[in-house]
């Protein structure tokens, strides 16, 4: 099953192009240029470089959040764009579920956490690839009490990794090498490509929608002026 993966979820970006789990091609940039700017490129270029044409993929999949809201609007409209017509499935991934992929093989917690601004997080808890908590919406002090409460050694990856090391004071918190707490699209696509033969996360262009946890800074200000107004 040739897959064609996206992620632009975070800070960090990238596409690669997979045969079942089997890594063909890879892509990432950290930078300040926009996803706007690299993701299209990259996937081009993950194309080329693994000799294949869109018509070859079989399916498409993406991180469709949480994250940055920008960032998972410009990955989930690439993917709408490049799966459009086709009829072939569009994959989507939890972002926190492909970060955690990451660590596979640590035997510990593993935490991703993906900065949510205003002293919080986006974050779920996974140990041996198994979810422990669903994706949420967490202040580090909450946080810091839960991790506390393991005896397992505790990794951090994802973007929120320097922020919450700051801020999370627990003693079972071990570092990661930094190259694990960037996101990656092969942790998209495998876990796209195990969760397919599960018949679990399967779209289409039409049907794949981003999953936020909170609503955008836009929203909460138009509400507050409706709010204010109706006050």
């Amino acid at each position: 099953m040739k897959i064609l993966a996206l992620d632009s979820s975070g800070a960090h970006a990238s596409a690669c192009v997979t045969d079942g789990e089997r890594l063909v091609s890879l892509f990432s940039v950290s930078s300040q240029q926009k996803h706007s700017c690299t993701l299209l490129p990259m996937a081009e270029e993950a194309l080329k470089c693994a000799g294949f044409v869109v018509s070859d993929i079989d399916a498409f999949a993406v991180n469709a959040g949480p994250g940055s809201f920008t960032g998972v609007r410009i990955g989930i409209s690439l993917v709408k764009g490049l799966a459009f017509g086709s009829e072939k499935p569009v994959l989507g991934v939890s972002s926190l579920e492909s970060l955690a992929f990451n660590l596979d093989g640590f035997e510990g917690i593993a935490c991703p956490v993906m900065d949510a601004r205003r002293g919080q997080f986006y974050n779920a808890l996974f140990k041996n690839g198994e979810r422990l908590t669903p994706d949420r919406l967490i202040t580090a002090a909450e946080l810091e009490a839960e991790l506390s409460s393991f005896d397992l050694p505790v990794r951090f990856v994802g973007d929120g990794t320097d922020i919450a090391s700051e801020l999370v004071k627990s003693k079972n918190v071990i570092p990661a090498p930094h190259v694990l707490t960037v996101s990656s699209a092969y942790s998209t696509a495998v876990c796209a490509y195990r969760n397919y033969e599960q018949g679990r996360g399967i779209f289409t262009a039409e049907s794949i929608q981003p999953v936020y946890l909170r609503p955008s800074q836009a929203e909460r200000e138009r509400k507050e002026r409706e709010a204010q107004s109706n006050g």
